[in-house]
């Protein structure tokens, strides 16, 4: 994966999920999962800034596979969000879209760089 793609996607991903939860209504159980949706969404850069400046592959890969699980539990808030009818499918379906592009991406750099090791 190019680094500067990756820096954009991981960054831009991060505002995206910023922007979203500020538009989640202000209810208790809605700001409960609008918080989770922003921890978990906003930490898969951060690991993956860990991953890029890792000592080895091993940590590449379990930093990589952290970011990974952080973009899994993202698209749950997001399918919560909806399901709970806390918010439109159609305001998040740009943001699911991205969220599964980004899973996709990282399984594979995962099981490449197990392959390669």
């Amino acid at each position: 994966m190019k680094k500067e793609t990756c820096k954009s996607g991981r960054n831009g991903f991060a505002l995206s999920v910023i922007r979203t939860f500020s538009t989640i209504p202000k209810t208790p159980k809605a700001e409960i999962l609008g918080k989770q949706l922003l921890r978990s969404g906003t930490s898969v850069g951060a690991n993956y800034r860990e991953a890029y400046r890792g000592r080895s592959r091993a940590e590449f890969i379990a930093k990589c596979g952290d970011s990974l699980r952080e973009l899994e539990e993202t698209a749950y808030w997001l399918e919560l969000l909806v399901d709970a009818k806390i918010v439109a499918s159609e305001a998040l379906s740009a943001l699911r879209q991205e969220c599964d592009e980004l899973i996709s991406i990282f399984v594979a750099v995962v099981k490449r760089s197990k392959d390669i090791s």
